[in-house]
C-alpha cells in the first residue's frame, strides 16, 4: 500500500523519496567537470590533482554539514537562501536570493548549450536552437508535472553517470592488476608515482587548478533544495550530506586513480576527455560516442536540476516581497500539482535567450564572460551561507541535539577562509580575472542598491 504524499502549508508536496534524494545528491556531486574537465586539471598538476579534489571535497562536505544543520532545524524551507535572510537580515538575503537565482539561470543557459553541442555529435545538420528548445521544453515539462517526476528523471540520469564511472573504475582495476599492455607502456599503479612532483608545472599552475576543481563541485548544494519536498526530510538530509565525502572519494579519487594508472599522467592531453582516452586504450573504439552519451545525460541532469532549483528560488523571492506587489501576486503561487509552476515557467523562459545569444560569435563571447561572472558569484553565496550558519548557532533556533557540524569552532572559520582563498586564486587564472572583477562589481553595485531599496521600505513598514 502506497503511503500518502504529505502536503506542506504552502501547497507543495513531499513527493521525493529517499532514493530520489540520494541520487540527486550523487548527481549534484558528479558533473561534466569530471568527465571532460579533469584532463585539463591533470595536465596542470599531475597526480597532485587528487590532493586538490580531496581538500575541496572536505571543505564542501563541511559547507553541506552547515547547510544541512540549518535544514534539519527547519525542513519546511525550500532554499538555503531563506536561512541567509533569517540570520543575516533581509538586505543580505535579498541580495543573495537574486544573485543565486540569476546565477542559476545562466548555469541553465550553459547546460542547454552543452546539450546541443553533444547532440550535434550525432546529428550535425540539426540547428542548435531546435535541440535547445526541445530539451528545455521536455525538462521544464517534467518539472511542471510533479516533484516526483523530476526526482525520477534525476534518479535515472544519476544512474547513467554512476554506471559509467564504476565501469571505468572496474576496467582500470582489471587493467592495472593484469598489467595490460598499452601503446604507452603498461597499466600499473606505479604510473601515478613515476616522476612524481607536487608542482610539476610550477606553483601557479597548481593554484590555478583550485578554481577549476571548485567549479566541478558546483551544484553539490542542489540536494538541500529538495528537502522542502522530501518525505522524512530530517532523516534524508543526514544521509545525503554525510555520504557526500564518500561519494567524492569513490567517484572522483577512484576515477582519477585508474585514469592515471592506465595512462602516465604526463601523457594525458588536456583537450580530450581522459575517459575517452582510457576507453580507447582499453580497446573500445566507440569510446567517444559512449562518453558523449554520458556527458549528454550529465548536462541534461544539470539542466533538470537548474530548472528545479531556479523555480524554487524565484518562488522564494516572490514570497519575500510585499503582499500587494505584482511579483508576489503572480509568482508566489503553487499549482494543483504542488509545484511553483509560474516561477518555473518564468525561469525556463529566460533560458530561451540562449538560442538568440548563440547566433553570433561576439554575443557568445559576452555570454561566456557573463556566465563566468555568475559562476564566480557562487563563491560569495557559499560564503554567506556559512556566515548564516554561524548566526544560526547563536540564535534561539539552534538545536544542540540536532544534526551538528563536526568540529564547528575550527572548521566553520576555516571553511569561510578557504572560500576567500578560492576567490583570490581566480586572479591566477587569466580567463577568470574578468569574472572575478565582475563578481566584485556586482556585489558592490547591486549590494548597495539592495541596501538603499531595503532602507526605503523600512518607513513603509513602520507606519
Amino acid at each position: 500500500m502506497k503511503s500518502k504524499i504529505q502536503e506542506n502549508q504552502d501547497g507543495t508536496m513531499r513527493a521525493l523519496s529517499n532514493r530520489h534524494v540520494q541520487m540527486i545528491a550523487i548527481g549534484g556531486t558528479i558533473g561534466t567537470g569530471l568527465f571532460l574537465g579533469s584532463g585539463s586539471t591533470i595536465s596542470k598538476t599531475g597526480p597532485s590533482v587528487m590532493l586538490i579534489y580531496l581538500v575541496l571535497g572536505l571543505f564542501f562536505f563541511f559547507m553541506m554539514r552547515g547547510i544541512g544543520e540549518m535544514f534539519y532545524s527547519d525542513p519546511s524551507q525550500h532554499t538555503f537562501v531563506s536561512f541567509i535572510s533569517r540570520y543575516l537580515g533581509p538586505t543580505v538575503g535579498h541580495f543573495t536570493g537574486w544573485t543565486y537565482w540569476i546565477g542559476l539561470v545562466f548555469v541553465c543557459m550553459g547546460e542547454i548549450s552543452a546539450t546541443a553541442t553533444y547532440v550535434k555529435f550525432w546529428f550535425p545538420q540539426v540547428p542548435a536552437w531546435i535541440i535547445e528548445v526541445i530539451f528545455l521544453g521536455v525538462l521544464a515539462g517534467i518539472n511542471l508535472i510533479a516533484a516526483r517526476l523530476f526526482g525520477e528523471a534525476e534518479f535515472w540520469f544519476a544512474m547513467i553517470k554512476i554506471v559509467a564511472i564504476l565501469a571505468l573504475i572496474f576496467t582500470g582495476i582489471f587493467m592495472m592488476f593484469s598489467h595490460s599492455v598499452t601503446p604507452l607502456g603498461h597499466a600499473t599503479i606505479g604510473n601515478i608515482f613515476h616522476n612524481f612532483q607536487l608542482f610539476p608545472h610550477g606553483g601557479v599552475s597548481f593554484i590555478a587548478a583550485f578554481p577549476m576543481v571548485f567549479f566541478a563541485f558546483m551544484g553539490i548544494e542542489f540536494v538541500s533544495i529538495t528537502i522542502g519536498e522530501a518525505k522524512n526530510p530530517q532523516t534524508v538530509i543526514k544521509k545525503a550530506v554525510n555520504e557526500t565525502l564518500i561519494r567524492i572519494l569513490i567517484f572522483y579519487i577512484g576515477a582519477l586513480t585508474v585514469i592515471m594508472g592506465i595512462i602516465p599522467w604526463s601523457s594525458i592531453t588536456p583537450d580530450s576527455s581522459p575517459f575517452v582516452q582510457v576507453l580507447k586504450l582499453a580497446g573500445l573504439p566507440a569510446a567517444a560516442a559512449v562518453i558523449n552519451f554520458v556527458v549528454l545525460t550529465s548536462a541534461a541532469s544539470s539542466l533538470n536540476s537548474c530548472i528545479f532549483s531556479a523555480g524554487r528560488h524565484f518562488y522564494q523571492l516572490a514570497t519575500e516581497v510585499p503582499e500587494d506587489s505584482w511579483m508576489r501576486k503572480t509568482f508566489a503561487k503553487i499549482s494543483n500539482n504542488g509545484v511553483p509552476a509560474r516561477a518555473i515557467i518564468f525561469s525556463a523562459a529566460l533560458v530561451l535567450i540562449t538560442p538568440l545569444i548563440s547566433l553570433t560569435n561576439s554575443l557568445a563571447s559576452v555570454f561566456t564572460i557573463v556566465t563566468g561572472i555568475s559562476s564566480d558569484m557562487y563563491i560569495i553565496v557559499y560564503t554567506l551561507a556559512m556566515l548564516a550558519h554561524r548566526k544560526y548557532r547563536q540564535s534561539a533556533d539552534f538545536l544542540p541535539n540536532g544534526f551538528l557540524m563536526p568540529a564547528y569552532k575550527i572548521m566553520s572559520p576555516l571553511t569561510i577562509a578557504f572560500f576567500v582563498v578560492i576567490f583570490g586564486s581566480l586572479f591566477f587564472v587569466p580567463e577568470d580575472i574578468i569574472g572575478a572583477v565582475g563578481a566584485i562589481v556586482w556585489t558592490v553595485v547591486f549590494g548597495a542598491a539592495t541596501y538603499i531599496h531595503q532602507r526605503r521600505l523600512v518607513p513603509d513598514t513602520d507606519r
